[in-house]
């Protein structure tokens, strides 16, 4: 879950800016990700618009600005989601987040992923991701799930049911592997990345 002791808000775009340095070996710095990384632009978008869409009466100018960052970068995060810090999404096109998930911090989701709902009522109806969570590119993560701490989500997984903490869900509907090792991301794994 989003920590509650919050820094502010140029120090979480920064903290947004070193994820992003820190989780792709490709970038080669700071400067470069800060002009050329669709997904880094995605999340600072979302971070203003979600500010506007906790004032009173600005909900509509929170959408448009969502809507603008979608038409810029391919990424649609809903204003009203909750997106922990140091969050990072990699290459981004196609990535959407709906309304009621709820992202904890350290997080990192892949492109063509979805975060996204299973019904039209009101409530929550988005998935829940705990801190550390790895989404795999192409993964949709379905309903008002719970995603545990450290679990990492394969690549084109469609995941409906919770997710323990440390596990790998893989597969169409995804099964939970349970993980023998703590997760190194130095070591190759063929079922959680692109």
């Amino acid at each position: 879950m989003p920590t509650t002791d919050r820094p502010t808000f140029l120090a979480t775009l920064r903290e947004d800016l070193q994820a992003a340095a820190d989780h792709d070996p490709a970038a080669r710095s700071r400067v470069e990700v800060a002009l050329g990384y669709a997904g880094v632009h995605a999340i600072w978008g979302y971070r203003a618009a979600h500010v506007l869409w906790q004032t009173p009466g600005l909900k509509l100018p929170a959408r448009l600005l969502s809507q603008a960052v979608r038409f810029a970068t391919g990424v649609e995060i809903h204003p009203g989601a909750q997106l922990g810090r140091r969050f990072f999404i990699d290459h981004g096109m196609g990535v959407v987040i709906g309304e009621t998930a709820q992202v904890g911090d350290d997080c990192v989701i892949f492109h063509g992923s979805t975060l996204g709902g299973t019904s039209m009522r009101k409530g929550k109806r988005h998935p829940t991701l705990g801190d550390g969570v790895v989404i795999g590119a192409g993964a949709k993560v379905l309903g008002p799930i719970t995603v545990g701490d450290g679990a990492r989500i394969g690549a084109n997984a469609v995941v409906i049911h919770d997710v323990p903490p440390g596990a790998a869900a893989v597969g169409v509907p995804a099964k939970n592997v349970t993980r023998h090792r703590p997760f190194d991301a130095t070591v190759d794994d063929p079922a959680i990345f692109i």
